[in-house]
């Protein structure tokens, strides 16, 4: 990283510009162009510097009321497969493997859903349940009562 990649960073460290073309704006804002930022942002994300540019919606702002994190334990010889299903459907933000803990957690494959009111969550999380049928071991749902974490990178 050099000094424009730190000047970078620093400028989105709360997201992108707001505007209709952020990347155009960010390089007026730091007197670059278009190209040079997104060819730097590029670098870094494939370098691992930053993980991922993406935008990271306020579910409650947006009628959302219901977030539930759904966990479910399947069997580990079946977690891959049966996650890409979780995560195509359009209801889950996100879908991923986490270690179990036994005895006291068995879950292993954890799906995020949205909804604006109780019934269409329960409603997801039915399609979820059918969609992994007998691999369906158990579940829970971890309901979410406010936002934990919506950040980007922060320089010090």
């Amino acid at each position: 990283m050099d000094e424009i990649d730190r000047q970078i960073m620093h400028a989105t460290q709360a997201g992108l510009p707001l505007t209709s073309e952020p990347y155009q704006t960010l390089a007026e804002q730091l007197n670059l162009s278009t190209d040079e930022v997104m060819r730097r942002l590029s670098a870094m994300q494939d370098n691992g510097i930053i993980r991922r540019i993406g935008a990271v919606p306020n579910h409650y702002r947006l009628g959302y009321l219901f977030n539930g994190m759904t966990v479910w334990n399947v069997p580990d010889e079946q977690i891959d497969e049966l996650g890409l299903k979780m995560g195509q459907l359009v209801f889950v933000s996100h879908c991923y493997h986490r270690p179990r803990h036994l005895p006291d957690w068995p879950y292993n494959l954890f799906a995020m859903v949205h909804g604006k009111t109780q019934a269409e969550v329960d409603a997801q999380i039915r399609i979820c349940a059918e969609i992994l049928g007998s691999a369906n071991q158990g579940y829970d749902v971890l309901y979410s009562t406010r936002i934990l974490k919506k950040t980007g990178f922060r320089s010090r």
